[in-house]
């Protein structure tokens, strides 16, 4: 299992063959590459774990919120004093 950051898709850009989408992630509008998922389709709306600019995985608002739940946990152990 990878880390996977969880974003929704706001719209799969044209001129890309379906490859490229900008994505919502934590507020901000990002990137990403779908490429590694070819079989699948994406839509406004959907959810994907992204891991260094490329969707990894298509999941559902569930999936998207344990996701985060996990790297909320991982944080949680940080030592350092940074929030």
């Amino acid at each position: 299992m990878c880390l996977g950051i969880p974003g929704r898709v706001v719209e799969v850009l044209d001129g890309y063959a379906g490859q490229l989408a900008l994505v919502e992630v934590a507020g901000e509008a990002r990137r990403v590459n779908l490429g590694m998922l070819p079989e699948l389709t994406f839509a406004p709306g959907d959810w994907v774990l992204i891991h260094m600019g490329f969707a990894v995985a298509k999941t559902d608002q569930a999936g998207a919120q344990k996701a985060m739940s996990g790297l909320e946990l991982l944080r949680s152990g940080r030592d350092d004093g940074v929030e």
